[in-house]
């Protein structure tokens, strides 16, 4: 997620019709497989093919709640592993000497790094690359141009940025609007970052593209280009608009006009809540959810956890991954369901509460005086079509674990097979986005709160081993 203002424009938005979609016996989409694995190697913490006439697809991992594609740079052919982020726009990597390189090099030699002296294909574009993110790392260099590999497919002269002064062992693929760039504040203008080059280069027919990360616990998972996978989700696509900031669309903004949680003894609806309706931005780049403060007292507190003011987030029992609890999320009639399992998040660590239970990182968090953010633990419960050249959003809930695939390609014509709906009144946030992306908010007091700083919305990854920092909570570090 970029760090930059963004003011949310409140205006009247008319219903939408149905998302353009071409079926074809071999539709023009771009795909990446995502894959889960044990990292055994104990840096790791927290696209593909494509010719006229097939469908492609290559290798990501999912590691920590970090979802990393697979490509590679240059003429050489140099591997990058990167963050895959619908908050962010900006392709960037680390240089071999980069500030974070040279102190850290075994992490960088895990993900990659480019060194622009062994591509033939090089090309300086200027010296103002300089991106920052909420969890505070940040990069900056120069812009340049080289061929992107993906898969056996290529994209020749794509601009990216290359991180020289970097705080940040992983670099990022941000696939977001190029008004969201970072060179819109540096220089002023924008560039074609990946799925606009994509559509430039006849790859795809469309700049949109669907995610389905699958279960918390799942080896699979993809992102296509171009196209929606309709054996990865349950019902039909519903379709919201995205919100304009400052004037312009440049970032995955939505409103979110319900949360509710039900249990055994019933439904706790938190909508009554005066932060709902909200502006929400839909974001693969950060582990965790980021909700107004208000609902998440209200959830804390149902839920006995207890935060950490150090860290930024809840724990609670791993236990309560078990209990058959589930939120809804409701957006003007569309409701996508996440279950507990789903937000229960076992880091590997050996925090334990004084009676013996072992603590988990809740999947939950408070935003603070910054935006709200759907991150992985709503987005893994969600199939999303990020449809950039409608400037909509349409999602389904997931079908976890699917073994079958129907691929139908996202066009540009009025024929197009009609595969969403538009919801029928879709409401607008009646608040405006006023913090500035990547700044610490302060949070009000939650339960186990011994202070108000609090970390705001990650983009990045959260680490394998959590800081202790609970108030109120017995815990014992073993």
């Amino acid at each position: 997620m970029k760090n930059s203002l963004f003011l949310l424009a409140t205006c009247a938005i008319p219903a939408l019709g149905r998302l353009s979609l071409h079926e074809r016996d071999v539709p023009a989409v771009v795909g990446f497989d995502i894959k889960r694995k044990d990292v055994s190697d104990p840096v790791a913490r927290d696209v593909a093919r494509r010719k006229r006439s097939e469908t492609v697809s290559s290798a990501l991992d999912n590691e920590y709640n970090l979802y990393l594609c697979n490509i590679t740079l240059g003429s050489d052919k140099q591997a990058l592993r990167l963050v895959i982020d619908t908050g962010s726009s900006d392709l960037w990597v680390n240089a071999p000497n980069s500030t974070f390189c040279e102190e850290y090099k075994e992490y960088c030699d895990y993900y990659g790094t480019y060194d622009a002296t062994d591509s033939d294909t090089y090309s300086y574009v200027n010296s103002d690359f300089n991106i920052s993110y909420a969890d505070s790392s940040s990069a900056g260099g120069i812009y340049a141009t080289d061929t992107v590999h993906i898969g056996d497919a290529e994209i020749k002269s794509l601009q990216f940025g290359i991180g020289y002064e970097s705080s940040s062992e992983v670099g990022v693929l941000g696939i977001g609007y190029t008004t969201n760039e970072a060179s819109e504040s540096t220089t002023g203008e924008s560039y074609a970052n990946l799925p606009k080059a994509m559509v430039n280069k006849g790859l795809i027919q469309s700049n949109a593209y669907s995610l389905w990360l699958n279960d918390l616990d799942s080896n699979e998972g993809s992102i296509l280009f171009g196209g929606i996978d309709t054996g990865k989700y349950h019902g039909e696509l519903e379709t919201l608009p995205i919100l304009k900031t400052q004037g312009v669309y440049a970032a995955f903004y939505i409103t979110l006009s319900g949360v509710s949680m039900t249990n055994s003894s019933g439904t706790s609806n938190y909508s009554s809540s005066s932060s709902l309706p909200a502006a929400v931005l839909l974001d693969s780049g950060s582990s965790l959810t980021y909700l107004p403060d208000a609902i998440v007292e209200d959830i804390y507190n149902e839920l006995d956890v207890s935060y950490s003011s150090s860290a930024g987030y809840g724990y609670l029992p791993c236990s309560y991954a078990e209990k058959d609890y589930k939120f809804a999320y409701s957006f003007s009639g569309l409701t996508i369901n996440v279950d507990m399992s789903e937000l229960v998040m076992d880091m590997g660590g050996n925090e334990y509460y004084s009676n013996g239970d072992r603590a988990c990182a809740f999947g939950i968090a408070p935003a603070g005086n910054t935006d709200a953010v759907l991150g992985d633990t709503f987005l893994r419960s969600a199939y999303v079509v990020y449809d950039l050249a409608n400037n909509e959003i349409s999602m389904a809930n997931t079908n976890f674990n699917s073994t079958t695939s129907h691929i139908s390609e996202i066009g540009t014509g009025a024929d197009a097979v009609p595969s969403a709906t538009g919801v029928a009144n879709p409401e607008t946030a009646t608040s405006n986005p006023t913090a500035k992306h990547g700044s610490v908010p302060d949070s009000t007091d939650l339960p186990g709160t011994s202070s108000k700083n609090a970390a705001g919305p990650k983009p990045t990854q959260m680490p394998k081993h959590m800081a202790l920092g609970l108030a109120g909570a017995a815990l014992l570090v073993l």
